[in-house]
């Protein structure tokens, strides 16, 4: 039944779409950081606010890249650059302030899922390849024939949204569990901070070395 209604949506080999999907989830960058740090720092809650932030942060850019927003920015490099050297800034501050904390200090998110949840939206947001990927990514897996416009595109995006916060559920539990040993020894906390703060700075130098 599935396979029926997923067949006349146009989108092709559906199956291999929602693999290539969970590996794009699995590959290392700042939102699983995101989800990693707000759950250490704010628990389940904490986690799943983050989670919902790199979903609206991905619908967002998804749809932007459907409107075309990355031939405008193909065709005024210097918007696109401006919103990459704004995430990378962005990024380098987060890292810099974890790796600066002392013991004690205030944690960097703040304990509400809504500041998780503005915190992991602006790290999707604040990347501007992502457009220009989904822009490259979707023809792969559209069927010419069988193609049904915004439809077509609804059901991927919707299938990137569950994908996404199923990983995201998977990921924040995993973590709180985790979690909850490494705070008994403040040192391990610690030093898991400061390597945060290491792998931001490097993806917001990776971002802005990018071309």
């Amino acid at each position: 039944m599935l396979g029926s209604f997923v067949a006349t949506t146009g989108v092709a080999d559906y199956g291999a779409f929602v693999v290539a999907i969970i590996v794009f989830l699995l590959i290392p960058g700042p939102g699983n950081l995101a989800l990693i740090t707000s759950t250490s720092k704010g628990g389940i809650a904490g986690g799943l606010g983050a989670t919902f932030g790199v979903i609206a942060g991905d619908q967002v850019l998804l749809w932007a890249a459907v409107a075309g927003v990355s031939a405008i920015m193909a065709a005024y490099p210097t918007a696109f650059h401006i919103v990459q050297w704004a995430g990378a800034i962005y990024l380098a501050w987060l890292g810099i302030k974890m790796l600066v904390a002392k013991p004690g200090d205030a944690p960097l998110l703040n304990i509400k899922p809504r500041h998780y949840f503005k915190q992991a939206l602006l790290i999707t947001l604040l990347n501007p390849k992502a457009i220009v990927f989904y822009m490259a990514f979707f023809p792969l897996f559209v069927d010419p024939a069988q193609h049904q416009g915004l439809k077509t595109f609804a059901v991927m995006a919707a299938t990137i949204a569950a994908l996404t916060f199923l990983y995201g559920l998977c990921s924040v539990m995993i973590t709180y569990h985790l979690a909850e040993r490494i705070r008994a020894n403040p040192k391990i906390t610690a030093v898991l901070n400061k390597l945060a703060g290491v792998f931001l700075i490097g993806f917001g130098l990776k971002l802005a070395v990018s071309k």
